[in-house]
């Protein structure tokens, strides 16, 4: 049963309002994860707050203590799904990687998800499954039925996961349709000549505000999900999108062939390859910056295929290469095993696995411990993944 909030004097009737933080805070100290004691500075000073943020927000930036689990904090997941189940909602956790961008935008407006702190995120021939993080807000859910004639399921989510993918969604998207507007017929290739054609032509402009938009929402999407590989892989009727998180692919999304043929001439600009040869592998590296500062450096390899050139791009983080054997999970046994092994002044290591399972992180990890100024040290990579002193 979806909860109302009745109005005084008239029981039937639903209030549409957003959730406040005195109810919330109530709430909490109600179910006991709150005491009053440690709420009251924060209802004190709550004009200072932000009239924009979300109470699910601002509770948990307080990170305060949560006594249901013990050296955890409040934080802003658990938090959600607590008042998912107070109010009678799914909660759903947004996983990018499951939702198909192009469908869920074409439901609203990028406007109208914002005024009413909705995302879109499953729409199949008989219902829209739409994320809400205020659940008192109902008017959007008949004015939808009306205009799409699907039936509408509510799930509860985080606010910021709303507010975040609400702006990556349609940014992407937007900008996804802007480039492949720009190149008039894309619609009407039918065999791999046109395709080839097409390649040539240079219709989808590699400096396109829209395609560097995209190649820029791609690296800084590919960093927050932790990826290890960006995959760009030309296909006769779209090409895909994929990223590789711990050692396993993942698609992300499917792009018009000609756009992604843009994005890998915008790429290879930037890393100084030569954009004209689409026939043979090449090599090259860029170093970027992640939102958050951090230096990145992407090492690129391109492959010709039927449609197009494929590219992967590998992510180096230095300072992930550089971490301690402990922080990689080895254990006491293996430290002092690997120490042994890496101390011999002669021999041969084979370091082996699959990719993603650490393999030139643990050398450059050893690597920096082998070279100290008494020892030569000399790498035979080709290429070399990453430039260390």
């Amino acid at each position: 049963m979806t909860p109302s909030v009745a109005a005084p004097h008239a029981s039937t009737q639903t209030i549409e309002r957003r959730i406040e933080l005195d109810e919330l805070v109530k709430m909490l100290i109600a179910d006991n994860i709150l005491s009053a004691e440690i709420a009251e500075p924060l209802l004190s000073t709550r004009k200072r707050i932000k009239s924009n943020s979300h109470p699910l927000v601002i509770i948990a930036e307080q990170k305060w203590k949560d006594p249901r689990h013990a050296r955890k904090l409040l934080h802003l997941e658990a938090l959600s799904e607590w008042y998912a189940e107070k109010v009678g909602l799914p909660y759903l956790h947004i996983d990018p990687f499951k939702i198909d961008f192009a469908a869920v935008t074409k439901v609203m407006s990028n406007a109208y998800a914002t005024r009413f702190r909705i995302l879109p995120v499953q729409v199949t021939k008989s219902e829209v499954v739409i994320a809400t993080c205020e659940p008192f807000i109902r008017e959007w859910e008949s004015e939808l039925q009306q205009i799409l004639r699907l039936d509408i399921r509510r799930v509860f989510a985080s606010p910021l996961d709303i507010n975040n993918y609400l702006v990556e969604f349609y940014n992407l998207a937007r900008s996804i349709k802007g480039a492949a507007q720009q190149n008039n017929g894309i619609s009407d290739i039918t065999n791999f000549e046109q395709l080839v054609q097409l390649g040539q032509s240079g219709k989808v402009d590699a400096n396109d505000r829209h395609i560097v938009h995209i190649v820029d929402w791609l690296w800084q999407y590919a960093f927050e999900q932790g990826a290890s590989d960006i995959h760009l892989e030309p296909r006769r009727d779209a090409g895909n999108v994929r990223f590789r998180i711990d050692g396993v692919l993942h698609q992300v999304y499917q792009i018009p062939t000609a756009v992604m043929a843009a994005m890998t001439s915008r790429i290879k600009i930037l890393a100084r390859m030569d954009v004209v040869e689409k026939r043979r592998p090449q090599d090259g590296r860029i170093k970027t910056i992640t939102p958050e500062g951090e230096e990145i450096e992407l090492r690129l390899s391109t492959m010709p295929t039927a449609f197009g050139e494929k590219l992967v791009m590998r992510i180096f983080n230095p300072e992930v290469l550089v971490r301690g054997f402990s922080e990689l999970g080895f254990s006491e046994e293996d430290q002092t095993r690997w120490k042994t092994l890496t101390e011999r002044p002669h021999g041969i290591v084979l370091v082996t696995g699959p990719t993603g399972s650490g393999k030139t992180t643990t050398l450059y990890s050893t690597m920096k411990l082998l070279a100290v100024p008494e020892v030569n040290v000399c790498t035979v990579e080709d290429p070399i993944e990453m430039i260390e002193p």
